[in-house]
């Protein structure tokens, strides 16, 4: 090989852009019944109305929570192309405004008893994800069982939901705490935000923020930073009940408006820290491997 086609090559090389990965954020909570799968499926409307492809992977295989916000049942979940050969297109349910969702299923629970050439599977099939959306929203299951904290850990943004009561405020604390004491965790790899829901005013909203940041900064060293609130709203009861989004059912109610507010400041954070945009492969590819 020449000087002039060892230049060339060097120029190409510099020329390509690195391969598309999508934005992954982990919407969680330390507790079960404080909205938090109603608040991933209202910010994937709100983020897909910004113009940008969502997806909402439930990892939530106890409950079935997105299906019935959606209105949709699935057909096939992770475990069918885990076990059965499915494609990671035929998994995909349509959901409004061509928001697509993956129901984990009981495939969650058996990512870390799988052999080599499953592990292969998965993660060249979930690859493709990445290049079918610009944001993929991960719904955990509620607490700290082992299957949240593993998507949790290794995930380099995360939204945790809280609401006023002083179980909920409890338990998001002890989910923090078991974050910092996982061996795996790094906290400067990890952006957290705290979404305040069904709160009466933007002020209490920030005030239950606070209470929490400042035990979790006195205690766990950690800093989490305040993304908006949810106030307590009929409307997102009523469209629970229609099992429809309020984004969707009711887009002028204030708690559709508040969730568009906070779509609209996710999407403008920019990304300089997130030296991963490592995409849903490398998400799983650390779950499964680690």
């Amino acid at each position: 090989m020449d000087q002039a086609e060892q230049l060339r090559n060097i120029i190409k090389s510099k020329n390509q852009k690195p391969p598309k990965v999508a934005r992954v954020i982990t919407v969680t909570s330390g507790k079960g019944g404080v909205g938090k799968s109603n608040v991933a499926v209202n910010l994937a409307v709100e983020i897909q109305k910004q113009g940008k492809r969502v997806l909402i992977f439930d990892a939530d295989f106890g409950l079935a929570n997105v299906e019935v916000m959606f209105g949709a049942i699935p057909q096939y979940t992770l475990s069918d192309l885990i076990f059965q050969g499915k494609e990671i297109k035929d998994i995909i349910t349509p959901g409004p405004l061509e928001i697509g969702f993956i129901s984990g299923g009981s495939g969650i629970a058996g990512l870390n008893n799988l052999n080599k050439d499953e592990i292969s599977y998965i993660i060249r099939n979930m690859a493709e994800l990445d290049s079918l959306a610009d944001v993929i929203i991960i719904d955990t299951g509620a607490g700290i069982s082992d299957s949240v904290l593993e998507f949790v850990v290794y995930s380099s943004e995360v939204l945790l939901v809280t609401t006023p009561e002083p179980t909920s405020l409890t338990d998001s604390y002890s989910l923090l705490k078991a974050l910092h004491r996982n061996p795996n965790f790094r906290q400067e790899e990890t952006k957290i935000r705290v979404i305040s829901n069904k709160v009466s005013t933007v002020q209490e909203g920030h005030a239950l923020y606070k209470k929490l940041n400042t035990v979790t900064n006195r205690f766990l060293n950690m800093e989490i930073d305040f993304l908006g609130m949810i106030p307590q709203d009929k409307k997102m009861e009523e469209a629970v009940m229609q099992q429809q989004p309020v984004t969707l059912y009711m887009p002028t109610s204030k708690s559709a408006v508040a969730f568009q507010e906070i779509a609209v400041s996710l999407l403008n954070h920019k990304q300089i820290f997130y030296q991963d945009l490592n995409g849903i492969k490398q998400l799983l590819s650390k779950i499964i491997n680690k």
